[in-house]
């Protein structure tokens, strides 16, 4: 989840994306003579965009089955799942996610970059950190615009409410119209900008240090533990929010919870604060393997598409 070939130390995608994740990279080299800004641009967009569909496709099983514990109401965990038959179709709704998470991870990367340039060049040196904070939170507002319905379709096809994407966008705007492709959104932003901003700063702080320590640009394999990590940490302990959004989102013209704040007394009354932990495994084994994709990938992919 960064814009331009030539940039200084930069900063996280997952990704959170989501999930999106973050764009943070080692420094490139700078781009030929004369390269015009719309090829960086397109360089950089295509590696997001390769980069977050990598991930979603790597890891849509553990996806599914995170967001069908969380949507499970009383809760009965995996055991409770795989009995139900939970465990069927992890792949659902794949393609349709797909085709939402590259231009959103584009999106993100169109903004990311450019506005933790201009922080970082407004600031002093000891508070360089506040560019991948601000441009994390800026970046991930603009790419919600898609997310948001790409997850809610997503999440109702994982949750086997429908059975092609094409038929659910159909149902959703035709039964709960356009508020209905964006339920969840409050949940969803208070969820990804904090978790943005925390992946972000554990990610480029993290490998600084560990850089200076070694003296040596880092390899693949330990940008990837650095990369799972911050995910890791960050993820456990931003799953109560993915519950409700998850919640929200999935609840479809049930109107179970008015509002966010509805959900969430609702949620402890009748169910206990551990329900707020749901799925909190394999959202941490997700986020982790997907710092632990993501970041390689998309350092691979700028050095690809970058301009020659």
């Amino acid at each position: 989840m960064s814009l331009s070939a030539n940039a200084a130390p930069s900063g996280p995608a997952k990704v959170p994306l989501f999930m999106l994740a973050s764009a943070a990279e080692t420094p490139a080299s700078a781009p030929p003579p004369g390269t015009s800004m719309w090829r960086l641009a397109a360089a950089n967009l295509s590696a997001g965009a390769t980069a977050g569909c990598a991930v979603e496709l790597a890891l849509y099983p553990i996806d599914t089955i995170k967001t069908r514990l969380q949507a499970m109401i009383g809760g009965g965990g995996l055991k409770a799942l795989l009995q139900s038959g939970g465990g069927k179709g992890l792949y659902a709704g794949v393609w349709g996610n797909l085709a939402g998470v590259a231009p959103a991870s584009a999106i993100f990367m169109a903004f990311y970059e450019p506005t933790k340039q201009a922080v970082q060049a407004e600031v002093s040196a000891d508070k360089q950190y506040l560019g991948p904070v601000v441009a994390g939170m800026v970046a991930g507002t603009a790419s919600s615009l898609i997310r948001v319905p790409t997850e809610v379709v997503k999440q109702r096809l994982q949750t086997g409410e429908f059975k092609g994407a094409i038929t659910a966008i159909r149902t959703i705007l035709g039964r709960e119209g356009l508020r209905g492709m964006y339920a969840g959104y409050g949940a969803f932003m208070l969820r990804d900008l904090p978790f943005d901003a925390i992946e972000f700063v554990a990610y480029e702080q993290i490998k600084k240090a560990y850089g200076a320590s070694v003296g040596r640009e880092l390899n693949p394999g330990e940008t990837s533990l650095i990369g799972a990590f911050a995910g890791g940490f960050t993820g456990v302990i931003t799953t109560p929010l993915d519950v409700l959004k998850t919640r929200l989102m999935t609840q479809g013209a049930s109107g179970r919870y008015k509002n966010l704040l509805d959900a969430t007394v609702t949620i402890a009354r009748t169910e206990g604060l551990g329900a707020f932990m749901s799925g909190w495994q394999p959202r941490l084994i997700w986020i982790s393997l997907g710092g632990f994709v993501f970041f390689p990938v998309l350092e691979a992919a700028k050095k690809f598409y970058a301009p020659k």
